[in-house]
């Protein structure tokens, strides 16, 4: 599995995460096969949010009840978790993040995070309240490292107004279909043409200019939670026929090409999975180590509808 130092951390993280939002009502005994199978793939990092589950912290809470890591094995695996999200508001006050940390510690039977993010965007943020926490956190031992997730390089930077820790993670959507953050910078001032817009504020250079590591989550879904573009060819059969023909080339399935898509980029984004199929999630993983060409990758684009100016 292709693995990366992430920047400003002395984490050795694989490419690809395990996203463990769905498995609130797996077995113990299938919670701990798919983390093994993970491993065996070569998959060192583990995603995680306080909001997971029917209720907070289920999710952690199944994953801390069924895995017992070893004090060298804990130190070879990187857990991240997120916070910020409650039901109807967002809240990223001192109190609430670190009452929430607190609770996913224990959920998780961790003595600390590797990462913590800050979820998503909350309009009533104070960065002082988040730099306070941070530093409670940081110095406690409790959290090792931090980032946001579906921030805007506005939003971190007023973070880092007051924050002192390094902002080194940022968890956005993208996949070939749902690529906003690249296509816009790709068709700039181009009037007329509905992927010009820029949704993402530069995001994408803005995070390599940053040594900000960009996580991409649902690699798969066509737009917003509007379901697979894999394998759908009354919307997407052109990109289905490249898709097919490199997996093909490459002796791969064909989700390892959507993730080889992400990989590929320069930027060095690794890819959220959030299967809960060992075999699925061991097939998808292999993209990581498909290095695309660079024709490769623009067909790939263009197949998928975006254009070519």
């Amino acid at each position: 599995m292709k693995s990366q130092t992430l920047t400003n951390t002395n984490l050795e993280a694989s490419s690809v995460i395990l996203g463990l939002m769905r498995i609130s009502s797996m077995t113990d005994g299938d919670i701990r096969s798919l983390v093994s199978g993970a491993r065996d793939a070569g998959i060192n990092f583990f995603d995680h949010a306080d909001i997971y589950g029917t209720e907070t912290h289920e999710c952690e809470k199944r994953f801390g009840d069924a895995v017992t890591f070893s004090a060298a094995e804990r130190a070879s695996v990187i857990i991240q978790s997120k916070v910020g999200i409650r039901s109807g508001f967002w809240d990223f006050s001192t109190e609430h993040i670190l009452r929430s940390v607190d609770e996913s510690l224990a959920a998780l039977q961790t003595e600390y995070l590797d990462l913590l993010l800050l979820h998503r965007p909350d309009a009533l943020v104070e960065p002082d309240e988040v730099a306070a926490a941070f530093d409670v956190l940081q110095s406690s031992g409790k959290v090792r490292n931090f980032g946001v997730s579906n921030h805007t390089p506005g939003q971190t930077e007023l973070l880092k107004s007051s924050v002192s820790q390094p902002l080194v993670v940022n968890q956005v959507q993208l996949s070939l279909t749902h690529a906003p953050m690249i296509t816009a910078g790709m068709s700039a001032n181009m009037a007329g043409l509905e992927q010009s817009v820029d949704r993402g504020n530069g995001i994408i250079d803005y995070s390599r200019l940053n040594g900000i590591t960009l996580q991409a989550w649902s690699p798969f879904q066509k737009g917003y939670f509007d379901g697979i573009f894999l394998g759908d060819r009354e919307t997407y059969s052109a990109l289905n026929d490249v898709i097919d023909e490199l997996a093909a080339k490459y002796e791969v399935a064909p989700a390892a090409i959507a993730v080889a898509w992400i990989t590929r980029h320069p930027a060095d984004i690794q890819v959220v999975l959030g299967t809960t199929n060992i075999s699925r999630l061991t097939d998808s993983a292999a993209g990581a180590d498909v290095r695309l060409t660079r024709p490769e990758w623009y067909r790939l684009f263009t197949a998928a509808g975006h254009v070519l100016p």
